[in-house]
């Protein structure tokens, strides 16, 4: 962590957990706790429950858990210390200047000098297109039709043919080589030194959701290669993650986006009026930035260019948008190739238009799919009814009865037919587990090519660190009652739980209530860990089902407390013995045999105990 731990619980405490998540989803009081639609799968009933006692949130259907630090950090895609500052300026709380404790500050570090040297360079850039000893970047943009008003709003730039001279202004900046170098805004030789890789490139800066510029693209005057250049990854830019013009297009009043190729289309179609365009960012469309657009609509018309490629690419991203919950249309520009072309040729309101006609998905993607069979081929043509067979099988209701209905008019295929070859395979399919053993066909979202796969699940498998349902339990408990506290505290070390995430949550709960707690905080347990990872695996424990399971249930409680605390020590048992045998310790071995002997008696004295304390729900 970046600051003190005291430091870090009054930002916490400052900023309620469902105060801050429902000022970004829309949240339900449902019993103790708060529901709504997780931002994090494709949702469709609320799975998604905040805690306002235990200041945590877990989602009991994608898993993503942690407190008010881990939302930011998933839902804005921050770092741990950029969450911190955040919630502080949201509360009001001062941060200590350059105090951040040793652990992982160099990172911290790093990162705010690498955002100064971006925010830097793209100023550069801006002011070199008005050098008016080179006229070249705000030429081209000037012919490709752009007004100043649109040139400053992207903030475009151009980068100069001397190669050196950036590198130059940094240095007297004070920025050391380490870290202009990790900027991979430059390529170096012993021979020439550092220079910038984007020389002789009109620029485009990149922004992330927040405004702030993270990388660029470039594209090259004249003939050189390649055409676009993109920037690397680096400590402040995850291009699988972000958008290009997202931090405008959040902003719309529309209900939908556009999605495009390109940078240039983009920026022509927000010059047009149409200020919801966005682009991945020279990539394919992945996951998350499905995931971002969900975030603000859950309508998308596809706007790619319309030659083949395009059309390849549109197909690609139907199954992604869909798995994130999203709409899918598809724009036809023919007989232009993208919507720079296309506006410039005939207006807005033909685009518009053709907004207004775009095409559901499904027919979009099935006319696709079908370009590659010969209808005059019978046995082509059975194959092809084969494949959409499979695709509707994995479609869900009521979208799977509109498009057979669809498809069986524009295929002149019998939809009784077709309805009874989907009953059949849908019961083959699901029988032979073909759909997989945790989600039914019938929630199977539906993919038109074989790759895509993986990618239109709804929700994945993540790796989970290793902890026990009884760890759960205790842990949970620990955060609920004094007296569950206390008894834990005086039965178990931090050594009897599992090594790794387990242990180490324990053992922080036990430092909380050597400090005088009577309960243990989960949510500033979770601080302590870095990664939005940890902090979710360790919520998840935290805000276990076990003890929502036995509410109102005084005697099952006490039963599962006191079951889970004699396996607890019953495993712990084995593994110290399995440890003190192999390394021959003849104390270990002792201590072995004193602990077994308190284990035939502790459920008694467990439950002495807890009738003794008198505890309620």
């Amino acid at each position: 962590m970046y600051y003190d731990q005291e430091i870090i619980d009054k930002v916490k405490d400052r900023n309620d957990i469902v105060d801050v998540i429902g000022s970004y989803i829309s949240l339900k009081k449902k019993g103790a706790n708060y529901v709504g639609i997780c931002p994090f799968h494709n949702d469709s009933d609320p799975s998604l429950t905040v805690s306002r006692s235990k200041q945590i949130y877990k989602c009991f259907a994608c898993g993503e858990a942690g407190n008010v630090f881990t939302f930011l950090m998933k839902y804005d895609n921050m770092e741990f210390f950029e969450a911190i500052k955040t919630l502080a300026d949201r509360a009001g709380v001062e941060l200590p200047k350059d105090e951040y404790k040793s652990y992982n500050s160099e990172k911290a570090k790093k990162y705010e000098a690498m955002r100064e040297i971006y925010k830097e360079v793209a100023t550069i850039y801006y002011n070199n297109l008005y050098n008016p000893e080179d006229t070249t970047g705000l030429d081209y943009f000037r012919k490709r039709g752009l007004s100043d008003q649109t040139i400053t709003k992207f903030g475009l730039g151009y980068s100069l043919k001397n190669g050196s001279s950036l590198y130059e202004h940094l240095k007297s900046k004070g920025y050391n080589d380490e870290i202009i170098n990790e900027s991979m805004l430059f390529n170096y030789t012993e021979k020439y030194g550092f220079r910038d890789k984007f020389w002789n490139r009109v620029m485009f800066p990149i922004l992330d959701k927040n405004s702030k510029v993270i990388a660029f693209g470039g594209r090259v005057m004249g003939d050189g290669e390649p055409k676009y250049l993109n920037s690397n990854e680096t400590l402040i830019f995850d291009k699988s993650s972000n958008l290009y013009a997202y931090y405008l297009a959040r902003r719309t009043r529309k209900d939908y986006f556009l999605l495009c190729e390109g940078y240039m289309d983009v920026i022509a179609l927000h010059q047009a009026g149409f200020d919801n365009a966005v682009a991945s960012l020279g990539t394919a469309l992945t996951e998350k930035q499905a995931a971002l657009i969900a975030r603000c609509v859950r309508r998308v018309v596809i706007t790619y260019d319309s030659d083949d490629a395009g059309r390849k690419a549109a197909n690609r991203a139907i199954p992604i948008l869909r798995a994130a919950g999203i709409s899918t249309k598809v724009l036809n520009m023919k007989p232009y190739k993208d919507p720079d072309e296309f506006i410039k040729a005939l207006g807005n309101e033909a685009y518009q238009e053709r907004i207004n006609d775009a095409v559901p998905s499904f027919t979009f993607a099935t006319k696709y799919k079908s370009e590659s069979y010969d209808f005059s081929n019978p046995d082509e043509k059975e194959a092809f009814i084969n494949d959409m067979v499979g695709e509707f099988c994995r479609t869900p209701e009521p979208a799977r009865s509109v498009q057979m209905q669809e498809f069986s008019a524009t295929y002149n295929y019998p939809l009784d037919q077709l309805k009874t070859l989907v009953a059949v395979r849908g019961e083959s399919m699901r029988l032979s587990g073909a759909f997989g053993k945790d989600v039914g066909y019938e929630n199977e979202p539906s993919v038109y090519e074989p790759e895509n796969a993986a990618s239109a699940k709804n929700v994945k498998e993540k790796a989970k660190p290793y902890v026990t349902e009884q760890e759960k339990l205790i842990l949970t408990w620990m955060t609920e009652n004094k007296i569950f506290a206390d008894l834990t505290k005086k039965y178990l070390a931090e050594e009897d739980f599992s090594p790794g995430i387990a242990q180490k949550a324990a053992g922080l709960a036990f430092e909380q209530l050597d400090s005088g707690r009577t309960v243990v905080d989960a949510s500033s347990v979770i601080s302590c860990f870095e990664t939005s990872e940890e902090q979710s695996a360790v919520s998840g424990i935290f805000l276990s089902e076990l003890w929502d399971k036995m509410e109102d249930d005084k005697a099952g409680i006490e039963k599962g407390f006191i079951d889970a605390m004699v396996k607890m020590l019953t495993e712990s048992n084995h593994r110290r013995l399995k440890t003190a045998t192999e390394n021959k310790d003849g104390n270990a071995i002792t201590e072995y045999a004193k602990r077994t002997k308190v284990l035939k008696t502790l459920p008694q004295v467990l439950s002495a105990e807890l009738n003794a304390g008198n505890w309620q729900i």
